[in-house]
């Protein structure tokens, strides 16, 4: 099935992919029935869990992201991992562009591919979004405030770009190695490349963490973007099992963001 991209789209599911670069005040082949390569034999994640953070755009306090697993749910028959991610900017940068977003993601309970994906935001440009992902044609469907496009062909294995953030966790992270994830929100096809480098240890809050930092390299599968017209975005993950993301710094063009965890649960 032929794809059809424009560069507009593009820039949409790349501020989805850098998961909390929306605060910006400018504006390999998985085998789905047998699980991701390299994906550690103990679930980092489990129902409970609740990681908030605090951003900053230089000096400026920006806002805070809350990333929380809910308890499993049952769609279409199928027992699912439930994701949300809620941004909310703080009241200085509310003058400029003000930002309520919740994202919702569900991935089967194998951790193989998504299931389903929301994105609703109440901004100078809101969405409704829903993506339904149907395995049987392989086929995933957008729909905004109930519009639907054309459904596009996918890979097995694929994700949706909240789900991306959890998968990372799951990997068994080494130095200098190459981790390829397929990702979708449901316009267009992504492979994401996420390079990991040395551990290294830094400060967030007054207190060290010994981390991989990891960094996504987001790039259309048709390959007709220009390499300078991508986003940045770093992220440090503890170096244990539960490969806790403590940091996230993103940056497009001369615009540069830093979140830092602030609050774990349980």
């Amino acid at each position: 099935m032929g794809i059809q991209f424009t560069k507009n789209r593009y820039g949409k599911l790349q501020t989805l992919l850098m998961l909390v670069v929306v605060l910006a005040i400018v504006s390999g082949s998985l085998d789905s029935s047998a699980g991701m390569p390299g994906l550690d034999k103990k679930v980092a994640f489990s129902p409970g869990e609740r990681f908030v953070y605090r951003g900053r755009w230089g000096v400026l306090r920006a806002g805070e992201v809350t990333l929380e697993v809910l308890p499993k749910e049952t769609i279409n028959g199928l027992e699912t991992y439930h994701f949300t991610m809620i941004t909310k900017t703080n009241d200085v940068v509310d003058l400029l562009y003000k930002i309520r977003e919740r994202q919702d993601s569900y991935i089967d309970a194998n951790i193989t591919h998504s299931i389903l994906y929301k994105k609703k935001t109440e901004s100078k440009h809101p969405r409704d979004i829903i993506v339904n992902f149907n395995w049987a044609k392989r086929e995933a469907t957008y729909a905004n405030f109930g519009e639907k496009t054309a459904p596009i062909h996918i890979l097995p294995g694929t994700f949706d770009p909240l789900a991306l953030f959890f998968i990372l966790r799951l990997q068994d992270f080494r130095e200098n190695s190459v981790i390829e994830i397929p990702v979708t929100d449901g316009n267009m096809n992504i492979g994401v490349k996420a390079t990991v480098a040395k551990r290294e240890t830094i400060t967030v809050e007054e207190k060290s963490y010994d981390t991989f930092a990891v960094t996504p390299d987001m790039e259309r599968l048709e390959n007709v973007v220009k390499k300078s017209d991508d986003p940045q975005l770093k992220i440090w993950f503890t170096a244990d099992d539960k490969k806790i993301p403590v940091r996230i710094q993103s940056k497009v063009g001369i615009v540069s963001f830093i979140f830092e965890l602030v609050s774990v649960a349980p």
